[in-house]
């Protein structure tokens, strides 16, 4: 997608009082509804792993479309890394479906969000569940060394409904293997899950069902635990709603600014 950055008399002017205007660096699709993309990155940008920022896709009409999306990329990284998909007949995927190398994208210079492994008091074991593109924010944070650092097990759990949906396998399995971990105490446990086709190596049941009959707990080798567990759960509105409900059930408890708990999530609608 290509459009100009001249606007005509009367028309919005570009939105770079609250937003760097960057270049859009490479694009990779995952599959027909999915991809990944990487912008340039202002050198004043920063965010903690696990926050979002609003991305602006323009057109020659002057207009500016702007949806919230989470970093997939270090916080050290010189680009930025997103992950997406593609609705269909959405305001915002329409135009990201015709991006292009080069073209140009807003970037707020302010970032949102708590999804955050700072707000935790305490805790050995951290829990990233996801669904879909809910995966974003998780891999930003393993990629902090400060994260291995502090924990003593890192739990992945990502669900989709089909295989071709799994993005990220290469970068997940070489986490393990990252120089700047390796002098860290964690041990990773990637548990991917598939819930509308059998695939070996793949849980098979909703994320809800595996927490709700102890399946996840079983497949990793851990408990969840009120002492040990810290949880940040990011999916679509009914899971969250759904893993919620189920961890208050086993005794853990959301962690607020003036009362620290076990589990954190975030709507990625």
């Amino acid at each position: 997608m290509r459009f100009e950055t001249n606007f005509r008399p009367g028309a919005a002017p570009p939105p770079t009082d609250k937003a760097t205007q960057e270049q859009v660096l490479s694009i990779r699709p995952w599959c027909d509804k999915l991809l990944s993309f990487r912008t340039t990155r202002s050198r004043s940008f920063r965010f903690q792993p696990g926050q979002f920022v609003r991305l602006g896709l323009g057109s020659a009409a002057g207009d500016v479309v702007w949806r919230p999306y989470s970093m997939v990329s270090a916080n050290y990284d010189e680009y930025l890394e997103f992950f997406s998909i593609l609705v269909p007949d959405g305001a915002f995927s329409k135009r990201l479906a015709r991006l292009d190398v080069n073209d140009p994208i807003y970037v707020e210079k302010a970032t949102y969000g708590y999804l955050t492994t700072s707000r935790f008091v305490g805790g050995r074991d951290l829990w990233l569940l996801a669904s879909g593109t809910g995966l974003a924010p998780f891999l930003s944070i393993l990629r902090d060394p400060e994260v291995w650092a502090q924990y003593e097990n890192l739990i992945l759990a990502y669900s989709v409904r089909q295989a071709r949906e799994l993005a990220y396998q290469g970068e997940i399995a070489a986490l393990v293997s990252d120089a700047l971990f390796a002098d860290e105490k964690a041990w990773l446990h990637y548990v991917p899950i598939v819930t509308r086709e059998a695939v070996p190596g793949c849980l098979g049941q909703r994320l809800t069902t595996l927490l709700g009959d102890g399946s996840l707990e079983g497949r990793v080798g851990l408990s969840l635990d009120r002492e040990r567990s810290r949880l940040l759960v990011c999916g679509n509105p009914q899971m969250l709603d759904d893993v919620r409900g189920i961890l208050q059930t086993r005794g853990l408890r959301p962690d607020r600014s003036r009362e620290p708990g076990n589990f954190a999530s975030e709507n990625y609608w």
